[in-house]
């Protein structure tokens, strides 16, 4: 029996306090991180670049490997344990990078943390379950509206309490995520029935490699695939090299870092928690991913050009619109994937994104930011790292629009 709208209801709820909370503890370290890597290192900009790159890799490198295999788990027994699991182990995670004694130690909690925030990809397949076709992009945009709401208040925090010490907003993560875990495991409910789940797990559907070549049985999600890899790459990226280049660029502070972020996320929860479903019934779910891949593309450039710090702050807010077109796309993919094979289909999505999260703090930090700093070249130059991401999302907007003619769609999509 399907579930009735009140229940759904009920478990959307449920899943985005608790995604809201995951991101809030997340997006604490994010303005950080950078300086306590650089305090390992004595100061020098350029040896934290390289590292805070190696460290984002080897999340990613980690999550890529984990992917499926949560993915598969949770088809098999169900989204609940996974999510909970997850949510215990980034608790732990960030007790050790707390307490890090050396550089490291701060490896080590990045490898727990990538296994653990693999289950991101479970959390898409929760809102895959629990949705109908008229809502999963709405579901999807609300999602997207936690991860902005999380990163509102988490950088802010974190760049506030970095003040006091590089190590607090670590135990104030550490804090939430368990948290997060306890009011999970009393109010979050099974998204997906016994009746529906895999019959079981074949060692094959655990191997990453083979999970993202299983993405061939739906074309057009494979065609999509292609088009995440080359935004998943510029977003990654930016994500790794933005504090140390304001830093670098504008001599911001943590605290400032943490407040330009906040507005990343304030923007984010505008666009996604409330602009999502006109732009879908207006433009539909298509012609809404390319809208958003669009702006991005010019928000990227105008990142690596703008000669002044305050007029960061005005690309943000236009850059804000192009969080349509994540949740277009998920919706897309969620209509085009069985829900006994939603888990498996976004665990090997996000094993993709996962992958190009391995090489873009490679290139972007510890390549093109490391580059900048070695050479000493003026402004406009140090925003090379932006203007490469521009570039990716350019390639990523002639893909999409390759897949949307090769794979035609109803009028309203």
């Amino acid at each position: 029996m399907a579930p009735t709208q009140p229940k759904r209801a009920a478990a959307m709820a449920f899943i985005l306090l608790t995604l809201f909370i995951d991101i809030l503890a997340i997006g604490i370290i994010i303005p950080v991180l950078p300086g306590l890597v650089k305090q390992f290192l004595g100061g020098s900009e350029g040896a934290a670049g390289l590292y805070v790159g190696l460290i984002a890799a080897v999340y990613s490198a980690m999550q890529f490997l984990c992917a499926p295999i949560v993915g598969a788990i949770s088809d098999r027994y169900g989204r609940r344990p996974v999510i909970l699991g997850s949510l215990f182990g980034l608790g732990v995670d960030f007790l050790i990078m707390a307490v890090a004694p050396t550089l490291g130690w701060l490896f080590l909690g990045r490898v727990v943390a990538g296994m653990m925030g693999a289950s991101f990809s479970t959390a898409n397949a929760y809102i895959a379950d629990i949705s109908t076709p008229e809502t999963r992009a709405r579901n999807f945009g609300l999602v997207g509206a936690m991860f902005g709401l999380g990163f509102i208040i988490g950088p802010a925090l974190g760049g506030v309490l970095g003040e006091y010490g590089l190590r607090l907003p670590f135990y104030a993560a550490a804090c939430l995520s368990l948290v997060n875990w306890l009011y999970g495991y009393f109010v979050l409910p099974e998204s997906l029935p016994p009746e529906k789940r895999s019959s079981g797990l074949k060692l094959a559907s655990l191997n990453p490699f083979r999970s993202i070549a299983r993405l061939r049985v739906y074309p057009m999600v494979a065609g999509l695939a292609v088009a995440f890899v080359f935004s998943s790459l510029a977003q990654r990226g930016l994500e790794n090299v933005w504090v140390l280049s304001m830093e670098y660029r504008f001599d911001w502070t943590t605290r400032t870092n943490g407040l330009a972020l906040a507005l990343v996320g304030l923007m984010a929860t505008f666009v996604q928690g409330g602009m999502i479903r006109p732009f879908i019934r207006r433009f539909g779910e298509r012609r809404t991913a390319l809208i958003g891949t669009v702006v991005s593309a010019i928000a990227f450039a105008g990142y690596g050009l703008v000669p002044e710090s305050w007029m960061v702050f005005c690309v943000i807010v236009f850059g804000s619109l192009s969080g349509v077109a994540g949740p277009a796309i998920q919706g897309i993919v969620a209509g085009e994937v069985p829900s006994e094979e939603q888990g498996r289909v976004q665990g090997a999505l996000t094993s993709m994104m996962s992958l190009t999260s391995i090489f873009a703090p490679l290139l972007f930090t510890a390549g093109l930011f490391k580059l900048v700093v070695d050479r000493g070249w003026p402004i406009q130059w140090a925003g090379l790292p932006f203007l490469f991401g521009s570039a990716l999302f350019a390639m990523a907007l002639l893909t999409l629009g390759f897949v949307f003619v090769r794979h035609p769609g109803r009028p309203k999509e």
